[in-house]
């Protein structure tokens, strides 16, 4: 569960990249964020996880306040950051080992998910290379197998799908159904408007730090009718 209560992060110029923000996401549910580039939604998913601080509102990953109990929420979330481009001198399976320390997951544990994971997006035979040599994609993969091997219950993902073959795609979609299924919650930003349309329970959408909708998709068409969601989406981000 991630539950989020008037959340502001104001930088140096004054302006406002997220304006009073309030989101739950529920158990055994996928929320989509969606906004063009520039809304706020990167800053909101940092602060959920505490990469920065609001200036005000609190944060709830599960039943832990991230600022009063900032480790226990912490080991409650897997984070894949919108750049995958980190802790390339590391080999992909250092780097995983490097996570799974971080989060203290048992050498048994990890030994297993690291191998089901790695079989999920085929990357057995990369493990040992070093990441600098990957391709966008195969970055990207890795950061997806070091996100999931302490086997978080909340998913906070950043365009988690941006540089994914199909296949790697259909595979991530396929994993966080089955996470939600079990009780756990996804949040996560897409530019795909079909994605979010096809994966989403609901769907958040903001513009200039501001929530314009928050709801299911079954709520939003029924507002704006005989309208598909890219139209929608486009009316309700124009600033003219």
């Amino acid at each position: 569960m991630i539950k989020i209560k008037n959340i502001t992060k104001t930088y140096s110029n004054n302006i406002k990249a997220v304006d009073n923000l309030n989101l739950t996401v529920n158990d055994g549910e996928i929320v989509g964020f969606i906004g063009p580039n520039g809304a706020g939604k990167t800053t909101a998913l940092k602060m959920l996880t505490g990469i920065i601080e609001p200036d005000n509102g609190e944060i709830y990953i599960n039943k832990y306040n991230l600022k009063k109990d900032p480790l226990k929420a912490k080991q409650e979330i897997g984070y894949i950051p919108d750049n995958p481009d980190m802790f390339l001198r590391l080999k992909g399976i250092e780097y995983i080992n490097l996570v799974a320390d971080i989060y203290q997951v048992p050498t048994k544990d990890r030994q297993k998910r690291i191998k089901d994971l790695a079989k999920c997006f085929e990357l057995e035979d990369s493990l040992d290379l070093q990441m600098q040599s990957y391709s966008h994609g195969m970055r990207q993969k890795m950061m997806i197998v070091a996100t999931l091997v302490h086997n978080p219950s909340v998913w906070i993902l950043d365009e988690p799908l941006i540089g994914l073959d199909p296949k790697s795609a259909f595979t991530l979609k396929k994993l966080m159904r089955q996470h939600v299924s079990s009780g756990n919650s996804v949040l996560f930003s897409t530019h795909v408007l079909e994605v979010a349309e096809k994966l989403c329970d609901k769907v958040i959408i903001i513009n200039h730090g501001k929530t314009l909708f928050y709801g299911t998709l079954e709520e939003l068409k029924e507002k704006y009718t005989d309208k598909d969601l890219e139209k929608i989406f486009l009316e309700m981000t124009s600033d003219e």
